[in-house]
């Protein structure tokens, strides 16, 4: 419990805090980062998120906390309506339209991303957070080992299935690294077990066909014994069918992250766990990172490039105490 305590500790005064400038579009001058950080003048950089979850509301907060400790940044925080490779990509051209000095971005499809990428990682610096495009000239990834995370939910399922059982897996898409990075950490760690991977099923973060998906499922494998939600939004689309279905208690559930849906299905025992990552430490160590680098000290890079955000898994047992946190961390 203390290890929840200690994480959230840092951020419980955001709420007296004024959060630095937002996205206006209004964000406008030369490339010149590294000056501009040693020459105390205001440096523009981007946070752009890869849908428009509740998960980056937090996030957001940790932008602003950094912002307002740095005192030089005007943020750009921008948050496409769906996952969509197309709308990055205009969002980064008018970000580079108008001058900004660093940018880091949730890609979509990192593998068909690439060149883009690079792009802006020849103007600008570039760094990635949540999912992570390796295989890009970006500076560095903020943001959770997703293989690890993987890992730890397939240490939970063992523990929902003792016995073992099916299970089918749901995302939104599969051609993200962290959505990837998951189902592999996953499968290598019920390898070897009874707990049997069905199938996943993809839903291009339409929450609807999210949630059609996993009745679907309940119906062609009436014996499935666990259902598991890859993304933020899958674990409430998990938790509704399963309702509907009037099959609580009957199929286990275990998911990511922490939208409200999920920590009170975790509280009611509806859901028997969730792997919650730390999106407020995205958004302040994305920023943090950003200005030192852009303020000319590049050994705030690690010679890794991954600054690892770790997870935590929430149960029953500690679920309180995270959300009383969260709710805090959110200013409510």
């Amino acid at each position: 419990m203390g290890k929840i305590l200690y994480t959230f500790a840092v951020a419980l005064a955001l709420a007296f805090l004024v959060g630095c400038g937002s996205d206006t579009g209004t964000v406008s001058g030369t490339k010149d980062g590294a000056n501009k950080g040693a020459a105390g003048k205001k440096l523009r950089l981007a946070y752009v998120t890869n849908n428009a979850s509740d998960f980056w509301t937090i996030a957001r907060a940790g932008c602003e906390k950094a912002c307002t400790e740095l005192g030089n940044v005007d943020l750009a925080f921008r948050m496409p309506p769906e996952n969509s490779a197309a709308l990055q990509k205009q969002i980064l051209e008018d970000l580079l339209a108008k001058g900004i000095d660093g940018i880091a971005i949730s890609p979509v499809d990192p593998a068909h991303q690439t060149d883009i990428l690079n792009d802006v990682a020849r103007q600008v610096l570039l760094i990635t957070h949540d999912s992570d495009a390796a295989d890009s000239n970006r500076a560095c990834y903020v943001g959770t080992d997703n293989f690890a995370a993987g890992k730890q939910a397939g240490e939970l399922l063992k523990q929902a299935l003792p016995d073992g059982g099916k299970i089918m897996v749901f995302v939104g898409v599969l051609d993200a690294q962290n959505a990837r990075d998951r189902y592999e950490g996953i499968k290598e760690t019920i390898k070897g077990s009874k707990v049997e991977i069905i199938d996943c099923r993809t839903d291009d973060g339409d929450r609807v066909r999210a949630k059609s998906n996993v009745a679907d499922s309940m119906t062609k494998y009436p014996d499935v014994s666990c259902l598991v939600g890859l993304w933020s939004y899958n674990g409430p689309a998990i938790l509704r069918a399963v309702k509907d279905a009037d099959k609580v208690g009957k199929v286990k559930i275990v998911c990511f992250d922490e939208e409200d849906e999920t920590l009170k299905g975790v509280k009611d025992g509806a859901i028997y766990a969730t792997v919650v990552q730390q999106p407020y430490e995205f958004g302040y160590q994305a920023i943090k990172l950003m200005a030192k680098v852009c303020g000319g000290d590049k050994s705030a890079i690690p010679a890794n490039k991954l600054q690892i955000v770790p997870t935590l898994a929430i149960n029953k047992a500690n679920v309180d105490e995270f959300w009383a946190n969260l709710k805090k961390l959110r200013g409510k």
